[in-house]
């Protein structure tokens, strides 16, 4: 027999004709593997003639352990002569596994690859939304990670100064269990422009980086008038309590953001007793914000260089963004109108209360006079229900349809962003080859005096283009993180808020049960 070390094996074989063997007479033995038996057939693409006796397995055994003593003493690379080892671990250690794709013939076959290259690496690019899965598995890892214990409040708005000098400044009381403030609790006093002030500062840092950066409520010139004329007013009252829980959500979500928390704006405006005074913040007022939007996209969209979007993810995601808004926008009319309603309903059945008081005062009859009495006052009772669900309707629905609706404009935006990085990089590249052919000119004009010069703008400029591909690239993927995540909340913020609806409103029809329950037994004593 000839020794291991002096065979060379033949490949494995994928399929091979029965009784067909490459290996040489004295080594067919060799070849052979030791688990197969008569009661468990294993094909190895060799067949054994029926009338050939099963091999020693012992004797089959000891050389295939005198063979691995000599591969590990030799400092070449391991010759297989296809003998299964019983450990598992060097099997794959020693070998490179190639799994066949083939789904539909259903093989379990494995080749053993004695090439010392590396496996060649698949070509297959997977789409944007086949990638979203996994997006979407590491967004949330990563904001279990960047889970901050943050809670913010803003509380005791207080009207400062006389007069239309006059302003509401609110009590913003933080408590945190983080290592970067300064206490685990405090509070401030802030103004309504420092809020936008705030904001501000987070869009000239933040948005230019693809960040969604929560927008504050809106200015109203009418609403702040009448505080400042007469805070007692109740519709002053009602504006001022709206105001403040739009600035307590605005806040909420920004010390919620991870990005946004480690500003050091956001930490100033949390912390820091006085602030500088906010200037420029006219371009807020009212709608601004969303006008500013507006005017970024319509300035995006005059830009010569039209972006034909390659990744179909960020298409469709702009278009539902726009849908969205548009169907938030229509549910916020309904919505206005449903508080109208309520209020009108309101009103009319103080005025059916008030009515049948006065009947009930005029009525002779005993028990009519006294039923039509406890009428009104379950009237009475009525009409300071509906008064509750219409600030239900208003605070819990009409308030968060009003920040989504500023949301999906920031969004917008952020999308607005990842175009600008796209033109911007391709302007450089048009910049770049009009500096590669003035330097062509140079050469044929035979100019060595300038040709440095433009050489080393050559250089500057293929620096740009590289720069401004990776800016493009990283602002993409912060768009898409962005967008996993509003999503996300989005979903949870709306559901909290629909069960917090119908919670109140179940309440309110209970009540609505028990008065007329109470009211019941009267009605029937009427003689």
């Amino acid at each position: 027999m000839a020794a291991s070390s002096d065979r060379i094996p033949p490949p494995f074989p994928d399929t091979e004709e029965p009784g067909v063997c490459d290996m040489a007479d004295g080594d067919r033995d060799e070849g052979e593997d030791v688990f197969v038996n008569d009661s468990n057939p294993v094909s190895r693409g060799v067949s054994r003639p029926d009338n050939e006796q099963p091999p020693d397995l012992f004797r089959e055994e000891e050389e295939a352990k005198e063979e691995e003593e000599e591969e590990e003493a030799s400092s070449t690379t391991a010759k297989y002569n296809g003998v299964h080892s019983d450990d598992d671990s060097d099997l794959f250690a020693e070998a490179q596994v190639e799994q066949s794709t083939d789904k539909a013939s259903g093989s379990a076959r494995k080749e053993l690859s004695t090439s010392s290259g590396p496996p060649p690496s698949s070509s297959v690019t997977q789409s944007p939304a086949a990638t979203q899965p996994s997006s979407s598995q590491q967004l949330e890892e990563e904001e279990d990670m960047d889970f901050f214990d943050v809670d913010v409040a803003v509380t005791n708005p207080e009207k400062i100064g006389d007069g239309m000098n006059a302003y509401v400044a609110y009590k913003v009381s933080t408590r945190t269990s983080l290592a970067m403030f300064r206490s685990k609790a405090f509070s401030v006093r802030r103004r309504f422009s420092d809020f936008l002030g705030l904001y501000e500062k987070l869009s000239v840092k933040q948005s230019l980086q693809g960040c969604i950066i929560p927008p504050p409520p809106e200015k109203s010139v009418v609403g702040m008038t009448k505080v400042k004329v007469g805070m007692d007013d109740p519709s002053s009252v009602e504006f001022v309590e709206r105001r403040r829980a739009a600035l307590e959500r605005y806040l909420q979500r920004v010390v919620s953001h991870p990005s946004l928390l480690q500003d050091p704006d956001v930490r100033d405006f949390l912390e820091r007793d006085e602030l500088p005074r906010a200037v420029s913040t006219q371009a807020l007022s009212g709608a601004g914000f969303l006008k500013m939007f507006n005017k970024a996209s319509d300035a995006v969209n005059k830009m010569t260089i039209k972006m034909n979007e390659s990744d179909t993810w960020f298409e469709d995601k702009f278009q539902e963004v726009e849908n969205e808004e548009q169907q938030l926008r229509k549910l916020q009319a309904v919505v206005d109108s449903l508080v109208n309603h309520r209020k009108e309903l309101c009103g009319s059945t103080a005025v059916f209360a008030k009515s049948m008081a006065m009947l009930g005062n005029s009525e002779d009859n005993t028990a009519l006079s006294r039923a039509l009495s406890q009428l009104a006052e379950v009237e009475d009772k009525m009409e300071q229900l509906h008064q509750e669900q219409a600030a239900s309707d208003f605070f819990i629905f009409a308030e968060l349809l009003a920040d989504y609706i500023r949301l999906l404009a920031a969004m917008r935006g952020c999308f607005d962003q990842r175009v600008r990085a796209w033109q911007r990089w391709q302007e450089a590249q048009s910049t770049l080859q009009k500096k590669r052919e003035a330097e062509a000119k140079l050469l044929w004009a035979n100019k060595p005096d300038k040709l440095q010069q433009a050489k080393d703008e050559i250089s500057e400029w293929e620096s740009r283009v590289t720069q401004y591909e990776r800016d493009f690239d990283r602002i993409g993927m912060t768009v898409r993180k962005e967008v996993l995540r509003f999503e996300k909340e989005k979903a949870k913020d709306f559901r909290g808020q629909i069960v917090k609806y119908l919670d109140a409103m179940l309440q309110s029809q209970q009540r609505l049960v028990k008065f007329w329950e109470a009211f019941l037994p009267e009605a029937k004593a009427i003689a």
